[in-house]
């Protein structure tokens, strides 16, 4: 059952990234109209400033799964009740705070934008960002149903309320855009589909999954405890948060909303390629936490890391080499005029993320054995370094120096510091993992030469002649990959995908 609901959750994942992706390009380039690129801009920065509020969980989130795992394995169910109840208490009052915060920074907007903004901008941030502060706070207490159904491994629904979300929340704000509300009627509308959301996951453990809750003797010594290990779960959140969000808020600050803009769709994009490999990573949380605890730790958590940052490095590189060589058409098609630059920074952020990426598992490994500190405080300090690095950037080259800075501090402490500490301290066979990845590049070779021969052509040609082209990289990747790159354990998962549509097509012949 359990390995049918992992299975069906990294299925259900891609099919709703290949859902948003579809709704995506056609909604996109109708929102940007819609919206125009200052008031898209506003909704960004407005966006990437209380997106800080969300640190105020203090990693605590991601911390339940592992106190969970514990009292499950002895059938202590009172110590689960006390756990939600003592987890429920916390992100309560922490969703308070985040509420009172929001609107602190909401009517002081003027003192953070008033170099880059005019009046009438920063009347529509304060208002954004009320908005915003609402769905934080509400979002912090039902985080704990969320961590509790990831907990119980019901990847199935997960993904299928996922998915309802990523199928409605666009159409609903498109209607609300051509109403005429604009960047306030689409906060507005993500606002609604969040608390939709929340009660359905909600209604669903307590009805379904039977969650209960103990408020009566909350243990101070495991909020101690829980403090102690997510301390520098909460500061690689910080990270997170300055280097994907650190870039709007100084572009708002210096260049202004419409800068602000084009990074906007660059990020977006970013955010689709991240999403790829984060869709298995979250999966196979709780099976980390069980070979972790098991004998020859070691041994398996290295095949589990090499095994799934082979697969993630495979489709990672068909996105990334495929945007390389027919994104810059595909970028004025979809974001329209004025978001030229979005390829060029889409590009900066997409490479060097591919580092973390392919080795999202080791995150999970990290907490699994309680030695995530490390990377928290090395991320940290490169995270300070970006923020240095960047301001210069972005005053001098705007968004494109932005996205340069955040590409150097991912290099330096994914690519350099995070795989020596994987090797010397997780205990992790690092050589073997780079040695498995580099066996996938001769795979690459072929695709890539087609990718630079037909490269003009992408930039030039009718659409349908764009579109074949598209296609053509994509079966030349997918039978070179296939001959040069997978092994058997990667064929064996394509294999019965590939006999189930010969078996459909038959039947329909």
């Amino acid at each position: 059952m359990k390995v049918n609901q992992l299975k069906g959750g990294v299925i259900l994942s891609y099919v709703q990234m290949g859902l948003g992706l579809v709704i995506s390009l056609i909604y996109t380039p109708i929102m940007l109209r819609l919206l125009g690129q200052s008031e898209y801009g506003l909704y960004n920065i407005s966006s990437s400033v209380i997106s800080y509020l969300s640190l105020l969980n203090f990693g605590f989130g991601s911390s339940y799964v592992r106190f969970y795992m514990k009292y499950r394995k002895n059938d202590d169910e009172e110590g689960i009740r006390s756990l939600n109840g003592l987890f429920m208490t916390v992100f309560s009052v922490l969703g308070i705070i985040a509420l009172l915060a929001g609107i602190v920074l909401a009517f002081n907007c003027r003192l953070l934008f008033d170099k880059g903004l005019s009046d009438s901008e920063l009347g529509i941030i304060k208002i954004l960002m009320i908005i915003m502060s609402v769905n934080m706070a509400i979002s912090f207490p039902a985080s704990v149903f969320v961590s509790f159904i990831t907990a119980k491994e019901k990847f199935v629904f997960q993904k299928l309320v996922n998915m309802l979300k990523t199928v409605f929340s666009p159409f609903v704000t498109l209607l609300i855009l051509f109403l005429g509300f604009r960047s306030v009627g689409m906060t507005l509308v993500v606002t609604f589909i969040s608390i939709v959301t929340d009660v359905i996951n909600v209604t669903f453990c307590i009805k379904k999954l039977k969650m209960r809750f103990s408020f009566r003797h909350l243990d101070k010594r495991l909020l101690k405890e829980i403090a102690g290990f997510s301390g520098f779960i909460a500061l690689n959140m910080i990270v997170d948060e300055i280097n994907w969000n650190v870039d709007k808020f100084l572009l708002g600050r210096f260049r202004g909303s419409v800068a602000t803009a084009i990074y906007g769709v660059s990020a977006t994009l970013n955010s689709y390629y991240r999403s790829i490999s984060t869709a298995i990573t979250n999966v196979f949380t709780p099976r980390i936490h069980k070979i972790a605890n098991g004998e020859d730790a070691d041994r398996g958590l290295t095949e589990i890391f090499t095994r799934i940052g082979r697969i993630q490095f495979l489709l990672l590189m068909l996105i990334f080499t495929g945007f390389l060589f027919f994104g810059q058409r595909f970028v004025s098609f979809w974001a329209g005029q004025g978001y030229d630059d979005s390829y060029y920074i889409a590009l900066l952020l997409m490479g060097p993320v591919t580092l973390p990426l392919i080795q999202g598992l080791g995150i999970e490994i990290q907490r699994a054995k309680n030695m995530h500190k490390f990377r928290s405080v090395a991320y940290f300090i490169m995270a300070i370094a970006n923020v240095l690095i960047s301001i210069p950037l972005c005053k001098a080259f705007g968004g494109i120096g932005c996205a340069l800075g955040t590409a150097i501090s991912v290099v330096l402490s994914n690519g350099l510091i995070m795989n020596w500490y994987y090797k010397k301290k997780i205990g992790l066979d690092i050589w073997f993992f780079w040695k498995s990845i580099l066996k996938i590049l001769p795979g690459l070779i072929p695709p890539a030469i087609y990718g630079i021969l037909i490269h003009k052509f992408t930039l030039t040609k009718p659409v349908y002649v764009y579109i074949l082209l598209l296609a053509g990289y994509v079966a030349i990747y997918s039978a070179s990959c296939w001959i040069l790159s997978m092994n058997d354990y990667e064929k064996g998962i394509v294999k019965p995908i590939l006999k189930k549509l010969r078996i459909k097509r038959s039947k329909k012949q």
